[in-house]
């Protein structure tokens, strides 16, 4: 019965001796390995953070609608001028950074929209040139232009690298823009002979005609990618300044032209207008909250491609001879209020 009771108390003992340290020593190194994937994961949170920016503000400038030729002496067949002068605008913006941007390479990501306010934004300027014995204005027509749609998204994907008290950032973007417009009253100057398809310079023979209601409408759908650098300092923090620079040939615009009051329709494709836009804005961050004020100049050059025609309400299009092309110049000016979440 002793020898029993011995036992027991010496299986108790060594399950004490061995078992529980081994078991205590398991728990522990779990322990250490939670606590430090928990603090790889905290850091981690920190290199990169997310910020949410409202934004509002306006742009200037035009889109431009034209007409190359096939038979006339001119540059041009057509020139339309579509103001934006200005058109205002709202937006937001999604963010994901490298937190700190000077203590190590990192990437960066955003998406961004903007829509604009629409309503009446300058002048609508029609120019032609159908002379064939002469360079100058055949037709020149002047409508108050309005603006009825404007949608702008932008996304962006690149780099950051510091470079002593300075960093770098190359990106990647793209950008797809909706404009449309209408032109309404106005007047015309027109010169033409009584043979009504010889015209003449419009200092030979003037003739001016009244518009009333809305004469013609215009849309343009841009899209576009490209390739930049941003430079930019947080030297002065709590100011921070960045500017960039983005340049590439990829433009493409699906444009419709319609004019009312001759019942024609033409759908324009063209591309490989240059674009181009240098960017600069100023930041000051107070806690969680960055102020922004930012200056842009975007243009693309003068696209040529193809166009189509539909005449008279007819379920049929034909190629037109001539071709079809458009740009864009606009300066933008935005303030955004930047959450860091």
């Amino acid at each position: 019965m002793k020898s029993i009771i011995y036992y027991s108390i010496f299986v108790i003992l060594f399950s004490f001796t061995v078992i529980f340290p081994v078991y205590c020593e398991d728990t522990e190194e779990i322990r250490i390995q939670e606590e430090t994937a928990a603090l790889i994961t905290e850091k981690a949170g920190y290199l990169y953070n997310f910020s949410v920016s409202p934004f509002f503000g306006f742009v200037h400038g035009q889109a431009v609608e034209l007409v190359y030729p096939t038979i006339t002496i001119s540059e041009y067949l057509s020139e339309l001028l579509w103001n934006m002068k200005p058109v205002y605008y709202i937006g937001g913006k999604l963010d994901f950074f490298l937190t700190d941007k000077m203590s190590r390479p990192g990437f960066f990501s955003s998406i961004s929209i903007r829509a604009g306010v629409p309503g009446f934004s300058g002048k609508h300027e029609n120019r032609d040139w159908n002379s064939k014995i002469s360079t100058d204005l055949t037709h020149y027509s002047v409508h108050d232009n309005k603006t009825i749609e404007f949608f702008w998204m932008d996304f962006e994907i690149g780099a950051t690298i510091p470079v002593v008290f300075f960093y770098i950032k190359p990106f990647l973007t793209g950008s797809w823009m909706r404009f449309s417009f209408s032109g309404h009253y106005g007047d015309g100057i027109y010169a033409r002979g009584k043979d009504k398809n010889i015209y003449f310079p419009i200092s030979d023979n003037p003739n001016l005609y009244p518009f009333s209601g809305r004469v013609i409408t215009y849309r343009q759908n841009w899209f576009l990618a490209a390739a930049g650098l941003s430079i930019g300092t947080d030297l002065l923090s709590p100011f921070y300044i960045d500017m960039s620079f983005s340049i590439s040939p990829l433009t493409y615009c699906a444009a419709v032209d319609q004019h009312l009051t001759q019942n024609r329709i033409f759908y324009d494709y063209s591309g490989f207008g240059l674009f181009m836009e240098p960017k600069a804005g100023i930041s000051y961050k107070f806690q969680n909250l960055v102020f922004s004020v930012e200056g842009a100049y975007r243009h693309i050059g003068r696209t040529r491609g193809v166009a189509y025609e539909r005449k008279n309400n007819s379920e049929y299009v034909t190629p037109v001879t001539n071709e079809s092309g458009a740009g864009l110049s606009l300066f933008s000016t935005k303030i955004m209020m930047r959450i860091l979440l």
